[in-house]
């Protein structure tokens, strides 16, 4: 921060300004860019998705989903994928890597874009996303952990036909904390650099500019030390969401290509007329500056960067892609792959999950003299892995869902491909029927290969994606939870002739499968997730045992689309209003739901076999009575900082005279000395209410549950010490996920939390100790009369086995005379500590993001108007821009140097 804060101290207002203002959709040769800084040598800063590899590249990897890491359950693969993500992210010269994804979090099953995450539980999502976020920041390259927050639909995020506002998650803040925020607190303590916040509002006010959300939990609670960027295109007004906490306007246009922004020139003349305090801009440069030194962007730049462009992928073309401007070379074709192909095979491989295996019907010999392949997800796309646009298809195998979260394949291994080569190289017989509709021929193959006792492996799928691809019908979200392709009638068909019938599901998600899952001749069931470019090989590894199969489901497999009790809202339930969608459920999501109802699943959450078998021993419970009491964070924060003087003369803000101005890019210049007229905002100088003291830079109070990234530091002190023995059984060596889970013993709590996990190898025959340590955290609910975590009078139990329903072990958790951060009831109002009842949202003004005592202001660009003419930005040869810088690390994973609690939240909650 000290290098940050001396840097911004630099800086001139639209200097300060261009770093927190992106230069417009294909402006620039990345999906998001800054401005540029020419007088202090910094370049414009690149924003590239995806979380599973370097969108629109060439010669990149791409890499498993997060879903099939959840499924590993495997904190290292999830460290090494982050890794090598990042180091092509930094390879092709990109700054901030748009991901990982812990929003969505997986409400309802059918959410489109899930697969990108990793689980509906919190703890396995922030597990993973913590070591996501310190793989990508070790290479050198700032992580943006999103959406932040409640983004659990593709229908209505951003409105809709004759809707114009996006839907409204509605939800309390019991369930906030302890499901949704919970894995973005991990990766706020992992010291992400940047935080995304989403396109649908929370309790009625927009993500990015919900006060609430940003300033009061993520800076202050959360101790956030990065920034908040936007969604493309989430910001909803100027002034408003300056208050509110976003840092960060991406692409930096109202509208794609509008040339017209609510911040740039708008946001220079907020301050000028004294709408927007200087201290907020401050604030988010150096937040900005901060994380740009974090990851050591200085020591980390390659020549020509970025040495690609999204938009093309010819080596000449124009930089400024909307403008036609700019005519060099614009793609260097960098090949950045290196030997990450095998971390996507071992974390496709290890992520896929053996559902079932009837008498030992896998792995398979090598010595069956036929196999037949069936099935359309076995295929390769008739138009090439890459012949849909952001995989926006469901042509042959699924190894990736659809939408700006995804890459282009450098290859696909179709599993057709790499079964018939296994089989070929034991000198065997295999066939492949990849048409659905090859009645006939499926069933004369089936047929045959039941004959002479060989395999029929049957594949299916189910997609999903973002919403402005519709694919068969389904606007991003499913439709329903059934197999794609035809593919249930295919396992139909062939299970009722082929006595040994292998299924093999390529999903982003839960599937109906209870109609046929028992059937007798069907002998083994594998999900195989979403695995990215080696999946021909990664399955091929686990069908014939050169792989243990050691996944575990990162969600339920219910009976029936009903039993998961959340839905996605697909029609409009508010008139021409926003549509609402109540969370109501409260924490009661995926197995907690279960759990709760006392329903059966199919497969439960953390299910899955091996080709050997595990048994569970001898738990104890230590308690660590050194922990220290818990301290609730008391007194106030320093008042706001300013850094460096800034001219309130806005004739030093014209357009410099050697900066030629470029169709549709956004500057932070004026056109005029005229405020009101520079901003062409036909609503400036209105009068609009914000809550009072909202530009306040007068020191705040300390929130109980802050005091560092991640909130108060008691929350992590550790209170107990649980192990266990878990011993080999079988004939072969193998991997095995004992789970920790809790019960907090409330009749508003789930009957159990995961809390706890580890992945380790055994041999036959032996035994191997787990180890899990609880926190504060763990063993805390959220109160919402304390505005703090809290240990509640109930007793606590610990339990420990291989799934959330597999529990052989359990103990009771003794009292720890230091464990109690306080006491409560879990706050009032319906929903209890559970947050499960109904309950009502006060209304709030859609400016303010919080309801309260409003204050008339001068403001500009509060609305969606903007004006063209002043949002052009800097010239292709000088541009102006927005930049980073980096602290030092303190060895290890890079950390923020210093604690200092962020100045950003001073705005009024």
């Amino acid at each position: 921060y000290e290098k940050a804060i001396a840097f911004v101290s630099k800086l001139t207002l639209a200097e300060k300004v261009n770093l927190t203002t992106g230069v417009g959709w294909e402006s620039e040769k990345c999906v998001g860019n800054t401005g540029s800084i020419p007088r202090l040598g910094f370049k414009s800063l690149c924003m590239q998705d995806s979380p599973l590899g370097v969108r629109f590249g060439d010669f990149v990897s791409a890499f498993s989903a997060g879903v099939s890491v959840a499924a590993t359950w495997d904190r290292s693969l999830a460290y090494t994928r982050g890794n090598d993500m990042g180091s092509e992210h930094r390879d092709k010269g990109v700054d901030v890597m748009l991901g990982p994804v812990v929003g969505p979090l997986g409400r309802e099953p059918e959410g489109g874009r899930n697969w990108e995450g990793f689980s509906p539980d919190p703890v396995l999502s922030g597990i993973l996303v913590a070591e996501t976020v310190k793989g990508i920041q070790d290479a050198g390259v700032i992580a943006c952990t999103k959406h932040y927050i409640l983004n659990e639909q593709e229908h209505f995020r951003q409105g809709g036909p004759n809707i114009s506002d996006a839907v409204s998650a509605n939800v309390d803040d019991i369930t906030l904390h302890e499901l949704y925020v919970w894995p973005f607190a991990d990766a706020v303590r992992a010291g992400t650099g940047s935080v995304m916040c989403s396109y649908n509002q929370a309790n009625n006010s927009y993500a990015c500019q919900n006060s609430h959300t940003l300033n009061k939990i993520l800076k202050a609670e959360l101790g956030f030390q990065g920034f908040v960027m936007s969604d493309w295109s989430g910001q909803h007004s100027g002034v408003s969401s300056a208050l509110a906490g976003l840092d960060m306007t991406m692409p930096g246009d109202v509208g794609f290509d509008s040339g017209t922004s609510f911040w740039g020139a708008n946001l220079t003349i907020a301050v000028l007329n004294g709408t927007v305090p200087q201290y907020r801009v401050d604030d988010m440069a150096v937040r900005i500056v901060a994380a740009w030194y974090l990851v050591d962007r200085e020591g980390h730049q390659v020549e020509n960067a970025p040495n690609f462009s999204s938009w093309t992928t010819r080596t000449f073309g124009y930089r400024h892609y909307i403008a036609q401007e700019g005519y060099e070379q614009i793609n260097y074709h960098v090949d950045v792959q290196d030997n990450h192909r095998d971390n996507i095979r071992e974390v496709a491989s290890k992520g896929t999950v053996l559902l079932k295996n009837k008498n030992g019907a896998l792995p398979l010999s090598g010595n069956e003299q036929l196999v037949g392949v069936f099935g359309e997800d076995a295929a390769d796309n008739q138009y090439g892995p890459n012949g849909c646009s952001d995989r926006g298809c469901d042509n042959g195998t699924m190894a990736m869902g659809w939408g700006s979260g995804t890459a282009n394949f450098p290859y696909l291994v179709a599993p057709h491909t790499a079964i018939e080569n296994e089989v070929r190289s034991h000198g065997k017989s295999v066939e492949s029927i990849l048409d659905r509709a090859a009645y006939s021929q499926i069933e004369v193959l089936a047929q045959r290969a039941d004959e002479v006792n060989g395999a029929c492996i049957v594949f299916g799928n189910a997609d999903s994606g973002e919403g402005y691809i519709i694919v068969d019908g389904n606007q991003g979200d499913r439709n329903n939870l059934t197999l794609w392709q035809g593919a249930e009638e295919v396992i139909r068909n062939v299970s009722s002739l082929c006595k040994n019938t292998i299924v093999v599901l390529h999903t982003v998600g839960p599937v109906l499968i209870d109609e046929w899952y028992n059937h007798e001749n069907i002998t083994a069931i594998l999900w195989a997730g979403v695995p990215g470019q080696e999946s021909g090989n990664a399955i091929v590894d686990v069908l014939y045992g050169k792989v243990n199969p050691s996944g575990k489901l990162p969600f339920t497999l219910g009976k029936t689309r009903e039993s998961y009790g959340t839905d996605v809202l697909y029609e409009y339930n508010n008139g021409g209003a926003a549509p609402q969608t109540q969370f109501e459920e409260g924490v009661f999501i995926d197995y907690r739901g279960f759990d709760r109802r006392n329903e059966t699943p199919v497969y439960e959450f953390g299910y899955g076999l091996s080709y050997t078998t595990f048994s569970y021993s001898d738990i104890s419970v230590s308690v660590n009575t050194s922990a220290p009491a818990y301290v609730p964070a008391t007194g106030f924060t320093e008042a706001a900082p300013v850094y460096g003087t800034i001219s309130n003369n806005s004739a030093d803000y014209l357009y410099p005279a050697d900066v030629r101005p470029i169709e549709y890019y956004i500057y932070p210049f004026l056109n005029s000395t005229n405020l009101r007229a520079s901003s062409g905002d036909p609503n400036y100088g209105s009068n609009y209410s914000f809550p009072a003291d909202s530009s306040s830079s007068a020191p705040q109070p300390r929130l109980p549950a802050s005091g560092a990234p991640g909130g108060n530091p008691g929350l992590y002190d550790i209170l107990y010490t649980v192990t266990a023995t878990v011993t080999n059984t079988g004939s072969v060596e193998g991997e095995e996920v004992p789970q920790l889970y809790i019960s907090l013993g409330g009749p508003n709590d789930p009957p159990v939390v995961l809390r706890q996990f580890d992945k380790f190898s055994i041999a036959p025959g032996a035994s191997k100790t787990f180890t899990a340590q609880i926190t504060r955290r763990d063993v805390s609910n959220w109160s919402n009369e304390l505005d703090d975590w809290y240990i509640s009078e109930y007793p606590k139990t610990v339990y420990v086995g291989s799934s959330s329903r597999k529990l052989p072990l359990k103990a009771a958790l003794p009292a720890n005379g230091a464990t109690s951060p306080g006491t409560g009831n879990g706050g009032s109002g319906s929903g209890g500590s559970g947050g499960n009842g109904t309950y009502s949202i006060p209304p709030v003004s859609p400016h303010s993001s919080v309801p309260g005592t409003t204050v008339t202001v001068t403001s500009c660009s509060t609305s969606q108007s903007a004006s063209k003419s002043s949002s052009h930005s800097s010239s292709h040869s000088s541009s102006y821009s927005h930049s980073y810088s980096h602290t030092a690390s303190n060895g290890g994973h890079n950390s923020w140097t210093t604690y200092t609690q962020p100045t950003g939240y001073h705005s009024t909650w």
